[in-house]
């Protein structure tokens, strides 16, 4: 891989996690057409990854420093028993309910293996049906009518849920970013707040997965040099910190529905060229 390519996957990668159109469904179907798949390709995906989540960290910092000293006061109340579920300010509200939608996320850790083996084969035919399942929540989230609840009003059964469509955001195609900001939507929460719970939800996501990750990336060794995995990272932060601020625009003014459009469109697509890959037995390249 050279440093452009990885620049290249960086700026795909940057975009398309927080655009609700699926980075990895993107990056999968790249590497699906430059031949770059397999296990090597899974080790730089994950660089990428913390490319964006640099993006979060910056973005957010304010938001991120307030969550963590109201975690540290939970912990406290929790020592001295007075811990409170009811009457909570915004902020402590904000932290149980990452937590909740965290825990959904351990259940599919016994699976992941299996899901992201859709990504690492040759067949693209699964990425076209979960573009198409992006493209139907993110339409039915941009039509249905908006709420203006926020995490003060969040319920635990709400939680779980939004923690399930995260979830399922490990099949290739499945937008993270779209799956929880829609399904907040449907559930009747503000656009605004969606949108900032959405991304404070990716951190704990992408740190979990890098952790579980480790041993994949020890057993693959330095597969790239180091100019090649810098110039990914680098490029996914700087691209991802631009669309973090586009996306809060978009939502916040009503144009959520383009993304349906496209990822729509594109598993249309991207199903037709797996299936045509089938018929013919060759996988098409660029």
């Amino acid at each position: 891989m050279t440093v452009t390519d990885a620049i290249l996957q960086g700026i795909i990668q940057g975009l398309t996690e927080f655009l609700p159109i699926s980075s990895d469904g993107h990056l999968s179907i790249y590497q699906h057409f430059t031949g770059n798949y397999g296990e090597s390709a899974l080790v730089f995906t994950l660089m990428l990854h913390l490319g964006t989540l640099i993006a979060v960290l910056i973005t957010y910092r304010q938001t991120i420093f307030e969550l963590i000293g109201e975690g540290f006061s939970m912990i406290y109340d929790i020592f001295h028993r007075r811990l409170s579920f009811t009457r909570v300010s915004e902020n402590r509200a904000m932290v149980y309910m990452v937590i909740f939608s965290t825990l959904p996320l351990v259940g599919f850790v016994l699976i992941k293996d299996f899901i992201t083996s859709f990504a690492e084969d040759s067949d693209i035919i699964i990425e076209g049906l979960c573009f198409l399942y992006t493209s139907a929540l993110l339409f039915l989230s941009a039509k249905c009518v908006k709420g203006k609840k926020t995490a003060r009003d969040m319920s635990v059964k709400d939680a779980m849920a939004i923690g399930v469509l995260q979830g399922l955001a490990i099949l290739p195609g499945v937008s993270r970013s779209g799956s929880t900001i829609a399904g907040g939507l449907l559930m009747g929460y503000s656009k605004e707040f969606m949108v900032t719970f959405s991304f404070i939800l990716s951190i704990p996501a992408i740190l979990g997965a890098c952790v579980l990750d480790i041993p994949e990336i020890i057993a693959a060794g330095m597969v790239y040099s180091w100019p090649v995995i810098i110039a990914g990272l680098v490029s996914s932060a700087i691209v991802g910190f631009l669309a973090i601020r586009l996306i809060r625009y978009l939502v916040i003014n009503d144009k959520f529905i383009i993304f349906s459009y496209y990822t729509f469109a594109l598993g249309i697509v991207v199903l037709l060229l797996g299936i045509a890959e089938k018929i013919v037995g060759i996988t098409f390249m660029i």
